[in-house]
Formats: structure tokens, sequence, C-alpha cells
């Protein structure tokens, strides 16, 4: 059976031979440099102890410096499977998601004809690259004298210039001795409907020969040098050499750049990639005028797991970034993802270079985003939330993007990663809770008995195994979480294990304990279930052994936060005291201890919702005053105050 001219170069660039080759060994993970793809083990094909089988992921080939075997992802699969060529292919294109195509008897023919269309286009560039120098390209080689393109990057890029003629590069073609229907069929010409002479497909443009990862000449682009042209970019039309949603501009440069270290720069156009390279980016690609595609990203994912996405500082940068994101979310997996880079607004990576120089674009790069950094940010940009629909409207937006990522344990990761931003933007920080703030000189005084007061307090009442009650009780009933959801939102623990299990109750769509469990057993927040099932009071709980009882469990969770809320109260109240230690009049004196004495009223309402005699209430109110006088010494003021 014959393949389709491509199949196979489009099998090699969606396998990656070293997944395919670690099915079978075992990397030497001291030699591998798994980051750029050089592998090595210990040769499957003959015994030995030392690592000496080398794979190129990068470039798709394998070689053992022992017995010296080597060969491709299809040949490892040929002699590993002790299968032939065709089921060898078979297999790897099973596992690509690729359909084997029906026979085609006639597909050596079409590569034939391929070949000869390659031929077509080669010549092409030498044309092109003529007439750059002639005196019909004058004002092309002005323009691009004043964008700094000098002549060793006009040679490295191989510029030209098509002439603003109707026949001027069909009639040179054909008389290089190409048929007229080969240059038609190339995309370098056109045949008009009513069977006219056929017509340049490129008139008055500066040129872009567009090579593949084996550097054929596969199209062209052409810049309109008429700034009333109905295209100022255009690319050849799709022939049987070009796709291009499935080519990348300086493909095969990059890739050789990359390898050695450089980072992968994905950039808009092709005046941007040649200002990268001669800036020294030189792994640096475009897409052909079009928004990345899905076989785009395959290809850079071939030469690089994290791309960096560099893309103009304006509206329509950011819709193609955000466009970008959507696209890749069902793809991304562990190890290969996207970074993306924002320039400054009305800025390309031409204009900075020029503007700044290199220096500049490096380190936007090194500030590089995460894709979850523009998922966020897409969803809050220009939002406000200031009620709790907005935020359930915000969560439900996340939860629907984040379910896309395929890979379980990068889809935990991402949930984790929203979860810490959603913390910072809806939950302040515990100490600028209350009604005032820290102010004046007073804060690095109070601070340090604040502190000690806070911490005994907390030792007193047990706030973290209060909240360690509540994450148990949520995990043993999960249906009680959706009727807790806005005190779960709220519950700001200091302990950051409590807090991303907290967000991760909240986050899950699973009801069930078990399942509950094992996601969260399954994910980076094991560790922080085991410390809290391993609390030595919770382990007594009924709401972890036996079956339990919801209602009871509810009432629970109602006391808990109710506890939980007054006990805070208290510590506000002591904090905005301690603002106003100075000069204390007595009338301030008695106001600041009525405050007090409410605040820990409260919390003793809470502590017992049945109530208790006169004299525990009097005992609460003589700890308020008491904790107030301390605070009163702590600042020294020295003054007793008699009530």
């Amino acid at each position: 059976m014959s393949l389709p001219p491509g199949f196979l170069d489009e099998l090699r660039n969606r396998t990656s031979i070293a997944q395919v080759v670690g099915r079978k060994v075992i990397w030497d993970n001291r030699k591998s440099n798994q980051a750029k793809g050089d592998m090595w083990a210990p040769c499957p094909f003959h015994q030995e102890k030392t690592a000496s089988f080398h794979v190129e992921d990068r470039k798709g080939f394998y070689y053992c410096f022992g017995c010296h075997a080597k060969g491709d992802a299809i040949s490892f699969v040929k002699e590993t499977e002790n299968v032939g060529f065709m089921e060898a292919v078979e297999i790897l294109a099973r596992e690509a998601g690729m359909p084997m195509p029906a026979r085609d008897p006639q597909a050596q023919e079409k590569a034939d004809r391929n070949a000869e269309l390659a031929k077509v286009t080669e010549a092409a560039v030498a044309h092109f690259r003529l007439q750059l120098k002639t005196q019909a390209a004058a004002e092309a080689r002005a323009y691009l004298e004043r964008r700094g393109m000098d002549q060793a990057t006009l040679d490295r890029f191989e510029f030209g210039f098509a002439p603003n003629a109707r026949q001027g590069t069909f009639q040179a073609l054909t008389g290089k001795g190409f048929a007229a229907d080969q240059v038609i069929e190339a995309g370098l010409a056109s045949k008009p409907d009513d069977g006219s002479a056929p017509y340049d497909a490129f008139r008055d443009r500066i040129m872009f020969p567009i090579r593949d990862a084996r550097g054929r000449c596969i199209g062209f682009g052409g810049r309109a040098m008429d700034p009333n042209a109905r295209a100022k970019y255009l690319n050849s039309r799709e022939t049987p050499l070009f796709d291009k949603g499935r080519a990348l501009y300086n493909h095969g440069p990059a890739r050789e750049a990359a390898g050695k270290g450089q980072p992968l720069i994905v950039a808009e156009g092709y005046m941007d990639v040649i200002a990268l390279a001669k800036a020294g980016f030189g792994a640096a690609v475009a897409p052909l005028g079009t928004a990345i595609t899905e076989d785009q990203l395959r290809l850079l994912w071939r030469i690089s797991d994290e791309p960096i996405v560099a893309l103009d500082g304006d509206k329509a940068g950011l819709r193609a970034a955000m466009r970008l994101v959507d696209l890749a979310l069902p793809l991304i997996e562990s190890g290969k993802s996207l970074r993306f880079v924002i320039l400054p607004e009305g800025q390309d990576p031409d204009d900075l270079l020029r503007a700044q120089g290199a220096p500049a674009m490096q380190a936007l790069l090194d500030k590089a985003e995460p894709m979850v950094s523009l998922l966020w940010r897409r969803e809050i940009e220009g939002q406000v939330f200031d009620s709790p629909e907005r935020r359930s409207a915000l969560d439900r937006r996340l939860q629907e993007a984040v379910k896309r990522i395929t890979d379980p344990s990068l889809r935990r990761h991402y949930g984790d990663a929203i979860a810490e931003l959603r913390r910072a933007l809806f939950r302040p920080q515990r100490p600028q809770r209350g009604k005032g703030a820290w102010r004046g000189r007073g804060f690095a005084e109070a601070q340090a008995p604040l502190a000690s007061t806070r911490t005994k307090a907390q030792a007193l009442n047990g706030e973290a195994l209060r909240i360690s009650l509540i994450l148990a009780t949520c995990l043993r009933f999960p249906d009680l979480i959706d009727d807790f959801e806005d005190q779960l939102d709220r519950l700001n623990p200091s302990d950051p294990d409590h807090g991303q299990l907290a967000a991760h109750l909240l986050r899950s769509a699973t009801r069930d304990p078990i399942a509950l469990k094992d996601e969260i057993s399954a994910s980076s927040l094991a560790p922080a279930l085991e410390s809290l099932e391993a609390t030595g009071h919770l382990r007594i709980t009924p709401f972890l052994m036996g079956n339990g009882d919801p209602v009871r469990a509810a009432e629970c969770l109602t006391e808990e936060f109710a506890k939980l809320t007054a006990t805070r109260a208290i510590q506000d109240e002591l904090a905005e005291a301690t603002q106003d230690l100075g000069e204390v009049t007595d009338d301030e004196d008695r106001t600041l201890a009525f405050r007090l004495n409410e605040a820990v009223r409260g919390k003793h309402a809470a502590l017992h919702p049945k109530g208790d005699d006169g004299s525990e209430q009097f005992g609460e109110t003589a700890q308020a005053r008491a904790a107030f006088h301390q605070l009163l010494s702590a600042a020294g003021q020295g003054k007793k105050h008699e009530k």
C-alpha cells in the first residue's frame, strides 16, 4: 500500500519518539535532559548496563553508540514489536489519532509531482531574489532599509520582489522550461475563468519564501508596496505543497536554535520573526496570516515544551491570546503548555526591538505569564463582583474552562491555582478585618502585644481545631457544602493547608464522600488531608466514624461557624482598641471597656448557646476589662482605671 504525500511527515510531527521509546527503556535521569528532549538509556537492542542509547526527541531519531542501531519512531516500533513497515505505521497512527488513508495506487505519482512542484517554487525564489536587485524594486529596497534590513538579513531570509507585471513571474518560470500547469499548481500564477492567459499571483510585493521543516520552499508570503492594496499581506493559496494551517514561518532554523537552548517565541508576522532573529532570538516562528491552529500548536510543542507567545499590545493581540487559550486548554498536558508576553500597547516585537533593543525584549520574556494567568485575567477584567450572583457566575465560567483540560493531574493543579487567585481577590488578610485600620506610629508599638494576645487566644479557643472540625464534617457530609457555601467561602484560615482544602471543597463537583476523599487523595492536597485525619481530637469525633447523622452534622457546622465568628469578633475589637492607646480619658476608657465587654458577651453566647448564670457573665466581663488593662500597660501608659 502506498501512502499519500505528507502522511509520514505528519505522523512523525505528531509522534514523540521519546514517548515511543520510553515504553521500552528506563531513562538515565542523570544523563538525560528532558527539557531539551535529549534522552539516554541502556540500549533495548543489546545487553548493556551503561546508557549508550541516545534519543533526540526534537529531531525524531535514535542512535546507539554501542551496537550502532539507528532510526526513527517507525523503525523503532518495527524492531521492538517485530512488525512490518505498514503495521508499524498503523500502530503509531492509531496512537496519534490519525486515520490510516485509503489505498491510493497513485500516491507515488503524487509524490513525484510534488517533487516537481518544489522545483518550481525553488526557481521562483531565485527569480524573486534577482528582481529585488532591479530598478523596479528601488522603492522596496528603500522600505527594507528603513526597517533596518541589512544585506546579511536579506540573504539569510531570502527576501525577494515580485514586479508589478501581469505575467512577469509566469513568463520567467515557463521560460526556464516549467510547464504552465506546474506554475499554476504551485500557486505562482492563476488562470482566469474566461480562459484567457494566466496572470501572476504576486505583483508589486516584497516576497518571503516559506519553507517546511525539511527546508523545502512550499509557498510564499508577499507584502504589498501599494498602501491601497486590498491585502497588505498575501500568502500562497492552498496547493499540494502548501497548507498554511500546518506550516510555520522560519520552522527549520527556529527548531535548530531551540535545540541549542533558546526560547521558542511565537510572533504574529514575518517582520516580527526577522527582527527577533536579527536581535539574537533565533528560535522565532509565526503562523501564516491566520490564528494559530491545532496542528500548528502540535508543531510548536514538537520544538519546545513551553513556547512563549508574544502578541501585539492592542485589543486585537489580546483577543488573539484569548482565542489561543481556548484552543490550547483541551490540548495541554503535563510539561506541554504555553506562556504569554503581551507587549506594551501599540507595539509589536519589531517596534520594541527598534526602540529599546534586545534587553527590553529579554526582560519581557523573563516575565512571561503562564496560561492560567491569562485565563484568570480574561474572566475578571472589567468585572465587578459585588454580589453572590456575580461571584457564582465567575466560578461557573472558570469551572467550565478548567473542565476542558483532559489531563486529570493538570486539571487539579489549574483548579488549585485559580483557587489561590480567587482567594487573593475576594478574601483580605485577617489583620485587615474590622472597621478600622492600623495607622500612625501606634502600629509598631501595638503589633507585638496584639500578636501575643492573639496567639494565646487562638491557643485557648482552638481556632485551628475548630476549622479542622468544620472541614472534617464537610468531608464526611459533602451534601452540606452547598448549604454552608458562603461561610466556607469566608473561612479565611491561617493554615494554608486548611485554605486549600476549603477551596477544593467549594470547587469540587462531587458530593459523594468516598469519591471526594479519593479525589483529594489523588491531588497535591493529599498530605493536607492526611494531616487533617491524623489530628487526635478529630479521630474520636463521630463525623469521621460510622454513618453519622446529617442533621446533627448540620447543627455542628452551624454552632462551629457561630463560635468562629464570635471569637474573631473579640480579636477584632482588641485590634481596634489598640489603635486608640495613647492619651486615654476615663470616658474613652469606659467606651473601650464597653465594646470589649459586648464582644465577649457575644462570644460567650456563641460558646454557650443555652445560657449561663450571671456570675459567669460577670466573669467574662472581668476578662474583657483585664484584657483592656493589659493592652494599656503594654502600650506604656501605666495608668490604673477603677470602675
